[in-house]
């Protein structure tokens, strides 16, 4: 296994209450490098808004305040301002600081700011700029900072800001359809038949009552459908339509008196794109939750039998009525068996039905809980309720918004963690919420509870870890942090598979590396060093993480020694100089010894000749080089693993 590009899935064997979806979503929103190939599918379709030219003559000071509204692309035009001057792999994610003062661009690159803490803002005046600019004129670098509209700067920073107005949705429209034709996800003709009906006086109307970017990347979507699979006009702006707000609250509505629609359509909302089988499971446990809400009255005694209908309506019937349908079946990957997702006819619909549900009616949220608590658990529904949870806690407020999430988190089973690390992944993506993410996960890094603290490190085997991987190592770190306590194994499975996560990115190998070798000069009695050992003896032995175990990742000290020669090989005198390893890094080192491809490709003679010039210094390696020199010497057959 190599680096991942795109998500991940991986299943593993386990205890069927424990078996879960592996799946690692890439983040949106990083602390750290972009990834090129993330903002060129950003970019894609990107159209140049009004005060663009503004934007690239003040950014020329070398900072850029861009003031923008939630959704109207002010996150992608600072994303094509510095790509114009870095290239689409020269653009570094930054966190909030609290203090600009403290802060220092660490080479000429791209920095990228999207939202201010308050006390960051309120720092920000016409001193810190200056200061800010001047470092980055030294360094060759350039800063875009992007602010909500109601963030409050003080008055001095007025010279560097630039206020984002959105570019019109039909143009935007009309690029993401030229980015079809040229990837070939279109024809000519069909995308010159697309553009047609673009111009279309019901399009021009629609995307007049609705002026935002995304509007018209999903008008481009749907009008890809429309020429591709020849679904009407009216038909793609009534699946359009189906997912505003106002249409959830009606659906919603209309079912109140009905249990059977609201429980299917709070099914669908909640485990989006699951199997039909698994929708229709949980709406039969939701459905007497829902139903014990209002006791229901005694049936009059009229003296004769009545006519039940003990069938009720099919499924196919039952989700006609609340807008939903059947895709076709299909078998996926790895996947033994077909699957029927059911999904809501209109784009959002899933996310706005459920913002409503939660958020809107009294104590809907903890029906939903105590449904998902109790009913059968299937791979994968972990993930879709995590994410459609996190979606919805965007828009909570108050400060049980994070709280309700705890008894899922201190759960014995290992789903519902991962279920509460899938819904923080999601809101760490939204800049308003990174601050509270962070603080509730170091303060549950802290617990004496083994459960929340898997909880932290199932939550760094994700985006939130993949997009901070500094943050994350540090929550890995504290997790461990219990003398005295022996290392409970649903930890060591949890930090393992984090920072098999971490690994799947190159640009963590060397962070990743130096916090083991951090825990291997432990305290031998430590968390950290028993963590530490298991991961040496596992890729020398095999890999880290163990064949069979969660795993992005599964590295070998030789992939360390090819990719990471320095790092690694600091990492292999610590492991021989601690007795505990010892033999585990010989014994990886005869391996690779012993195999024609590993060894030219770890240039192990010049390995081998780094380690021979630290012996007298370090005696774990002059014993290692020594019992090499011996069984050579006396008996090549031997080995030299001990």
């Amino acid at each position: 296994m190599g680096g991942i590009a795109g998500d991940a899935t991986v299943i593993i064997g386990s205890p069927l209450d424990e078996t879960v979806t592996e799946r690692i979503i890439k983040p949106r929103l990083r602390e750290g490098p972009y990834p090129a190939d993330d903002v060129r599918v950003r970019l894609r379709g990107f159209v140049e808004p009004p005060g663009y030219t503004q934007c690239r003559k003040i950014l020329d000071t070398h900072v850029l305040v861009l003031r923008a509204g939630t959704g109207t692309g002010g996150g992608t035009a600072g994303f094509a301002l510095l790509a114009e001057r870095y290239g689409t792999d020269g653009i570094t994610g930054l966190d909030s600081p609290d203090d600009f003062s403290r802060w220092r661009p660490k080479e000429g690159r791209g920095y990228l700011l999207q939202g201010l803490s308050p006390a960051a803002a309120a720092s920000l005046g016409e001193v810190a700029l200056t200061a800010l600019s001047t470092l980055l004129r030294q360094s060759h670098a350039h800063l875009v900072i992007t602010v909500r509209g109601e963030t409050t700067l003080p008055g001095s920073a007025l010279p560097w800001q630039v206020v984002h107005r959105p570019p019109p949705p039909d143009a935007v429209a009309a690029k993401h359809l030229d980015a079809m034709i040229e990837a070939e996800e279109l024809t000519p003709e069909q995308g010159a038949e697309a553009l047609r009906h673009l111009a279309s006086a019901e399009f021009a109307d629609y995307l007049r009552a609705r002026p935002l970017p995304l509007d018209g990347v999903e008008v481009a979507e749907g009008l890809q459908d429309l020429v591709v699979s020849g679904k009407s006009a009216s038909a793609v702006l009534a699946n359009l339509q189906t997912g505003f707000p106002e249409a959830a609250h009606k659906a919603l509505s209309e079912s109140r008196h009905h249990a059977d629609s609201l429980s299917l359509m709070a099914a669908i909302s909640l485990l989006p794109q699951q199997d039909r089988t698994v929708v229709a499971e949980f709406c039969a446990t939701l459905r007497p939750l829902i139903d014990a809400r209002v006791p229901k009255p005694a049936a009059p005694d009229t003296g004769t039998q009545s006519h039940r209908d003990v069938l009720g309506l099919a499924f196919e019937e039952r989700l006609e009525t609340v807008g939903a349908r059947l895709l076709p079946r299909r078998t996926g990957a790895g996947q033994p068996y077909p699957v029927q997702e059911v999904v809501f006819s209109g784009r959002h619909r899933s996310d706005a039905v459920l913002r409503r549900l939660w958020l809107d009616y009294e104590d809907v949220a903890g029906l939903l809980w105590r449904a998902l608590d109790i009913a059968p658990h299937h791979p994968g529904t972990e993930l879709a309720a995590g994410q459609a949870i996190g979606k919805v806690l965007v828009n909570a407020t108050g400060p049980n918004a994070l709280r309700q999430l705890l008894p899922f988190a201190t759960s014995e089973r290992r789903w519902q963690r991962r279920l509460v690390a899938y819904a923080l992944g999601e809101m760490a993506q939204h800049p308003a919420l990174i601050g509270a993410v962070r603080d509730l996960l170091r303060q549950w890094s802290r617990a004496a509870g083994v459960p929340l603290r898997c909880t932290v490190a199932e939550t760094c085997a994700g985006s939130y870890g993949l997009a901070r991987p500094a943050v994350g190592l540090k929550l890995l770190d504290a997790v461990l942090d219990k003398p005295g306590q022996e290392l409970d194994s649903r930890l060591r499975v949890a930090v393992s598979f984090a920072l098999s996560t971490l690994l799947s990115e190159d640009a963590n190998h060397t962070l990743v590396m130096s916090l083991l070798r951090k825990w291997q000069q432990a305290d031998g009695d430590t968390q950290h060093h028993t963590l530490a050992v298991h991961a040496v003896e596992s890729m020398s032995r095999a890999t880290f993480p163990l064949p069979g175990a969660p795993g992005v990742r599964h590295i070998r000290l030789a992939d360390l020694l090819a990719e990471h020669p320095a790092e690694a090989f600091s990492l292999v005198v610590t492991a021989l100089n601690d007795p505990d390893t010892h033999t585990a890094a010989a014994k990886g080192l005869s391996l690779i010894e012993s195999n024609p491809e590993l060894r030219h490709r770890t240039a192990f003679p010049h390995l081998l000749a780094a380690l021979t010039g630290t012996a007298r210094s370090n005696r774990g390696v002059l014993r290692f080089v020594l019992h090499r020199h011996r069984a050579r010497t006396d008996s090549p057959a031997e080995g030299f693993a001990s």
